[in-house]
């Protein structure tokens, strides 16, 4: 450690329990620079102090929740307005800091080349702070999916690469700068190039919207895809002969050195509480929380927009206009942590892990991001014991207070003109 790192102040988080191997200990939490440092190298090699104490107050504080699917909030649509994304991906940013997200991936949904244009270099990654949460890269959510299972996506839209392969993903896409993760269908001829070049590429491939069958999804698996876009939702349902795309929690054909996360949208609407318990018990260590919300996410019932498609929000269900077809949630982070626990009885820490350290473990940054282990990034938030969100810290700055803190919602009437308010959490 240099000597001008060891002269910035410290700060030391006490009377609290911290989420750490798995298990929330009575310990203390020391911070500087940006990142947790390790209490007895301050003390034996520098001789250090604390500098400054917090009282937490028997708080739990857990890692900063990391969203990897989300379409908007707030009355932003990130799959539209080009001229408009950075504007509003601060916005999301910053109100999802109430929700204990402390990082995220802006997602697009299926869209014409020229908006993936306009859009994919206006979305950069970005560090989080008072600003809002930092930016881990987009996940494009299509357009190469299967037509039978589209969900809310846009049929005319949709696309294949069966014919010109990643050649095709390029042409569609223009670039891949800042993405993180591709949705994607897999039984598509030229699969496994597509999926062995965007690996390559360091791009995370999520098999979704998809009718592929076991055997498919596991040669995807063993190409590299090795994510899940929101499991049972928008593919083929399971089936005891051949159990599709939901069979790989369960799969003995992975390869060893492989691991297979699966998102989940824990909103008491998308999944019953009975998959959530199934595939919670099948496969633990690879569930990954996700809202998948869209831009009504904080805004009143009524009719808003998911990119080029009208939605219908009514009792906290988004469908597209006019039908029963989900497209998207209004659910917050925090409130899909507290959900997923109480459906499946699992451990206050499992319900963590699933929002914090398994999407970073998916994303392979937990030497940043997800944990609070010794040289990450200091990102946390303070829980009661109800998982309730207290305070949201960004590199050991606190960057919401529920005490505080409001919040902000861009509403679009029907000629456009924006309007923006503020309201209490």
């Amino acid at each position: 450690m240099t000597s001008t790192t060891s002269k910035l102040p410290v700060t030391k988080f006490k009377n609290c329990r911290i989420l750490v191997n798995h298990k929330i200990i009575r310990e203390d939490l020391w911070v500087r620079d940006g990142k947790i440092i390790n209490p007895e190298k301050l003390f034996y090699s520098e001789k250090g102090h604390a500098d400054k104490e917090v009282d937490c107050g028997n708080c739990i504080i857990s890692p900063g929740y990391i969203d990897t699917q989300i379409n908007g909030g707030f009355g932003v649509d990130f799959s539209s307005d080009a001229h408009k994304v950075k504007d509003g991906l601060l916005l999301v940013a910053r109100n999802i800091l109430s929700h204990g997200v402390t990082s995220y991936c802006p997602t697009v949904i299926t869209s014409t080349p020229e908006t993936y244009k306009e859009i994919i270099p206006e979305i950069k990654k970005q560090e989080g702070g008072p600003h809002g949460a930092s930016v881990l890269g987009i996940h494009l959510e299509g357009p190469f999916i299967s037509e039978e299972k589209k969900g809310a996506h846009p049929i005319d839209l949709i696309k294949t690469y069966e014919d010109n392969g990643f050649k095709e993903v390029m042409d569609t896409y223009s670039t891949l700068e800042n993405v993180a993760i591709i949705t994607l269908a897999p039984e598509f001829g030229n699969a496994d190039v597509v999926i062995e070049e965007l690996t390559r590429k360091g791009v995370v491939v999520s098999l979704g919207h998809s009718e592929a069958n076991l055997e498919e999804a596991e040669e995807a698996v063993q190409h590299g895809a090795r994510f899940i876009t929101h499991l049972f939702n928008a593919m083929g349902p399971f089936h005891h002969r051949d159990p599709g795309i939901v069979g790989l929690l369960t799969s003995d054909n992975i390869p060893s050195d492989q691991e297979i996360f699966y998102g989940m949208i824990a909103d008491g609407i998308h999944t019953n509480p009975a998959a959530l318990r199934i595939a919670h018990r099948s496969h633990p260590d690879g569930m990954v929380l996700v809202t998948d919300a869209m831009a009504a996410m904080g805004l009143p019932s009524g009719r808003h927009q998911l990119g080029s498609v009208a939605v219908d929000v009514v009792h906290r269900r988004a469908s597209v206009a006019g039908t029963t077809t989900l497209s998207g949630s209004i659910a917050t982070m925090d409130d899909c942590v507290r959900h997923f626990k109480e459906a499946t009885r699992c451990t206050t820490e499992q319900a963590l892990e699933a929002a914090t350290l398994h999407p970073a473990q998916m994303l392979r940054i937990t030497d940043r991001k997800g944990t609070l282990e010794y040289d990450t990034d200091a990102d946390f938030i303070f829980l009661d014991d109800d998982l309730s969100v207290s305070y949201t810290y960004i590199a050991g700055e606190l960057v919401w207070d529920n005490s505080k803190d409001k919040i902000e919602v861009v509403q679009r009437s029907e000629d456009e003109e924006e309007i923006e308010y503020a309201r209490d959490v």
